[in-house]
């Protein structure tokens, strides 16, 4: 009972991606039920064969009939493995789409948890474990049921003491197969797992691939990437024993059966209770019993692989998404009803006036932690950004700094406080639609699998090559554009581009945007002096148009900005400008100190 109670939920995860597809799933039970019935009316058949050989009547008819049935028979077989293979790539491909779709909308922190590569084989190995048992495996295990149901009705009208004989040997394969199904399901799922484990390895490792060589630890990586290489192997050779321990006794079982059948067939014969005919026959369905145990032991293997890559794949399920539902559209600030009063106004110069009295960000009182249990990484933060200018966040390393870029870009949901996009809190709003009002300078700033021109058309994928080639030329990029052979189309991975040129390739995506507030985590860390220079003209240029917010860790980038906000401990310690910080706060100037940043003039002391 407890066996059938823990299988059926597994099963109904396994069933969830075939049942979209359960009406070609039943058009391809049904093609090879037609195949096995007409696969079981041959030893029928060729028993007439052989009859009218003993009685001299005309061999023609049954003759014909074993022919019509082998071509009739191969026919549907055909017609039968096509649907089901052709079913099993789409529930693979539906699969693998529903899975990307997961991840790509899943929160940040909920896919920052699990290795990069151990994620990637959800959607490559797993989805093709999945292939067979969601589709030829069911099908198989209904048919191979059927087949060997339909044997066995079909030798007791043959022979009823052969029958006795035949099932006591099946009975013995199936308690067989009983026994050591659990452990080749159990062999094989950790072995996925393991899979599972040296894909995120690997990922991490080939990421850090020049720290991993500088250090001299290849053969230590790689040892650790191959631990769990060889315990997959492990786990799948001990599924194989299991699994040719089963097939071994439904050999010798079937065997057995044959060598008793003939024996006491060959008593019955004699008894005159038996024909000759009737005997071969009987032994054509013994060796025809081969066949749907082989389908049943088969099907069950895959089904046991494909329930626990279902599961796998269905953690995805569980991942908490984004909120995707659109926004019901911007509605008017809340100040405006009082606006509309004042007849000297058009109403566009009545929304522009609110525009820059309202500020573009605000977060009030706001704390925020990674996880349910953990500390909070900001606490009680206030801040304003307002429609232009330059507002500078430093701090020590876990100041909350990150945290702070995290919330505003909702990567990451307050726990207390709000948070409010002009002055309208953010959950009134969706992802995206805050989304299209920013743009982010990653610190890292990967490049995104593409050309360079893909990179850049990320945030508007409308833009023309001229506004491409505008914002290349404001990072200092021009040159380097005309030094690709294929120029914009040229494709782009982290072993070509620099990492102050992915910089700049970041920082003219995040131009290209022309967002209302542009996001930067320290873009000129990996710059040298001129292209910096160049890079801090650009940010000047765009304050004064919008607002940009940079999280600087060398204030050199900052000491010009209009506001300067000091963290420490997840709270606001103090904000002003340069100079007044300089005067008020030790703790900004241990950081302009302990930087080597001139106080008077920003400038890097040598």
């Amino acid at each position: 009972m407890g066996m059938s109670s823990s299988i059926a939920p597994r099963l109904s995860i396994l069933w969830s991606f075939a049942r979209p597809h359960r009406r070609t799933l039943a058009k391809g039970l049904a093609l090879a039920l037609v195949a096995s019935a007409l696969g079981l009316a041959t030893p029928m058949v060729t028993k007439h064969v052989l009859d009218a050989l003993g009685s001299a009547s005309s061999l023609t008819r049954p003759v014909a009939t074993l022919v019509v049935l082998l071509f009739v028979g191969a026919g549907v077989s055909y017609w039968q493995w096509i649907l089901l293979g052709a079913l099993g790539e789409r529930v693979v491909l539906d699969a693998r789409e529903s899975v990307v779709r997961r991840f790509l909308r899943a929160t940040v922190p909920a896919l920052t948890r699990s290795p990069t590569g151990e994620l990637v084989t959800r959607v490559t190995s797993d989805t093709v474990l999945l292939r067979q048992a969601a589709a030829s495996s069911l099908v198989g295990l209904i048919n191979g049921a059927v087949m060997l149901v339909g044997s066995l009705v079909l030798m007791g009208f043959l022979d009823l003491v052969l029958l006795a004989t035949t099932v006591a040997a099946v009975a013995l394969v199936g308690l067989a197969f009983a026994f050591l199904m659990p452990g080749i399901a159990k062999s094989q799922q950790q072995a996925q797992e393991h899979v599972g484990r040296l894909g995120g390895v690997l990922e991490g490792t080939l990421r850090a691939i020049r720290t991993v060589k500088v250090n001299r630890a290849e053969e230590r990586m790689t040892e650790r990437i191959l631990a769990d290489a060889r315990a997959s192997a492990a786990f799948g050779v001990g599924a194989v024993r299991r699994e040719s321990l089963a097939w071994t006794i439904a050999w010798s079982g079937v065997n057995l059966a044959i060598i008793a059948i003939l024996a006491v067939g060959a008593w019955r014969v004699g008894e005159g209770r038996l024909e000759v005919s009737g005997l071969i026959a009987f032994l054509l369905y013994t060796f025809a019993l081969m066949d749907p145990i082989n389908e049943l032991s088969q099907n069950v293997t895959a089904l046991q692989s494909g329930i626990a890559a279902a599961e796998r794949i269905r953690q995805a399920d569980a991942l908490p998404s984004e909120e995707s539902a659109p926004s019901p559209g911007r509605p008017e600030l809340p100040e405006l009803h009082a606006l509309k009063e004042l007849k000297e106004l058009t109403e566009l110069e009545k929304l522009e006036e609110l525009r820059d009295d309202v500020p573009v960000l605000e977060l009030r009182n706001v704390t925020a932690a990674y996880g349910p249990d953990a500390e909070p990484a900001v606490r009680g933060v206030d801040l304003v950004i307002p429609r232009r200018g330059h507002t500078a966040v430093v701090g020590p390393s876990g100041a909350g700094k990150t945290t702070l870029f995290s919330l505003v870009l909702r990567f990451l949901e307050p726990t207390g406080g709000e948070l409010l996009l002009d002055g309208r809190p953010y959950r009134d709003h969706a992802h995206a639609d805050i989304r299209a009002r920013l743009a982010y300078v990653e610190q890292d700033t990967p490049v995104v699998p593409g050309t360079l021109r893909d990179n850049l058309l990320l945030a508007r994928p409308q833009a023309t090559t001229e506004e491409l080639l505008r914002v290349l030329d404001d990072v200092r990029l021009t040159e380097k554009v005309e030094g690709l052979e294929e120029g914009l189309d040229a494709p782009l991975a982290t072993a070509n581009v620099s990492g102050g040129e992915r910089q700049r390739i970041a920082l003219a995506r995040a131009l290209l945007a022309t967002p209302d507030v542009l996001l930067l985590d320290e873009a000129t860390a990996q710059l040298d002096g001129l292209t910096e220079a160049a890079v801090q003209e650009c940010v000047r240029s765009r304050a004064e148009t919008g607002a940009v917010v940079t999280i600087a860790h060398r204030l050199s980038t900052v000491v010009d900005a209009d506001t300067i906000v000091v963290m420490e401990a997840g709270r606001v310690r103090a904000r002003g400008r340069h100079e007044e910080l300089l005067v008020s706060d030790t703790l900004y100037r241990d950081l302009v100190e302990s930087l080597r940043i001139s106080a008077v003039t920003g400038a890097p002391v040598t």
